[in-house]
């Protein structure tokens, strides 16, 4: 079976040089709204699905929580497994497959971490999994890119270099899908990844979270938790729980 784009790309090295200036700060400010709003309390067992390196999850496990981190990398898991206690671990773990039941108070998908898979139903059992790993009061947060923004301000072309690598990216929307094609040249070797998201509407995700047992409870368009707005939020925020 030929490997999807996320299951390597994501364990690349490049990806990790092109991606290396997270904006740490915006991420401890997001946290620190949803943890203000949400009000979980103390040592309250938190999920945090596609973690990557896990700058969500470490942050989390800083404000006084039990986190557990899961993402396909091996690589980020490998790096996110130097930071870990006794109440913080990562572990290699695809997010379409079961994973602890009826266990987490919160589980977070962050970052536009999801939109990955080729159909829907795909993405409806990935949700039912997140589902099954909550207790029955607990609630799942997804933070999805705006799709209504990123596609009427889409940058075609730009290229930025970092670590003497110059990568030139080009985006387009195409069969439902957010695509961004990334090329370079590292040491004579020429490379072409491909990021393939899908341009997941508010209306889209009601339906697929409706399939998977869950209702969304609260929408937000940005970090600081203003009021979603189709056209002009930045983000898409979903606070969901069991039906």
């Amino acid at each position: 079976m030929q490997r999807k784009w996320f299951q390597y790309w994501f364990n690349s090295p490049y990806y990790h040089i092109l991606y290396q200036k997270r904006n740490n700060a915006e991420a401890e400010h997001f946290i620190d709204n949803l943890t203000d709003f949400l009000k979980p309390p103390l040592n309250s067992r938190m999920l945090d699905i596609a973690c990557g390196k896990g700058r969500h999850a470490i942050y989390l496990n800083k404000k006084g929580f039990d986190v557990t981190g899961i993402d396909l990398s091996e690589q980020s898991i490998n790096y996110a497994k130097t930071f870990e206690n006794d109440h913080l671990h990562f572990l290699k773990h695809d997010m379409r497959k079961l994973f602890y039941i009826n266990y987490f108070d919160i589980a977070f998908n962050l970052f536009t971490s999801f939109g990955y898979f080729d159909t829907e139903i795909e993405h409806v059992n990935a949700l039912k999994s997140f589902k099954k790993s909550l207790n029955k009061n607990g609630l799942l947060i997804i933070d999805y890119f705006n799709t209504e923004k990123i596609v009427r301000n889409l940058n075609a072309e730009e290229s930025k270099t970092l670590n003497d690598i110059t990568f030139n990216i080009s985006k387009k929307v195409m069969d439902g899908k957010v695509i961004k094609e990334i090329k370079f040249e590292d040491e004579g070797h020429a490379y072409n990844f491909k990021e393939e998201v899908k341009a997941f509407s508010l209306a889209d995700f009601e339906r697929m979270l409706h399939q998977a047992g869950m209702a969304i409870s609260n929408v937000f368009g940005n970090y600081a938790l203003a009021d979603f707005n189709q056209v002009t939020s930045d983000r898409l925020i979903l606070i969901c729980k069991k039906v």
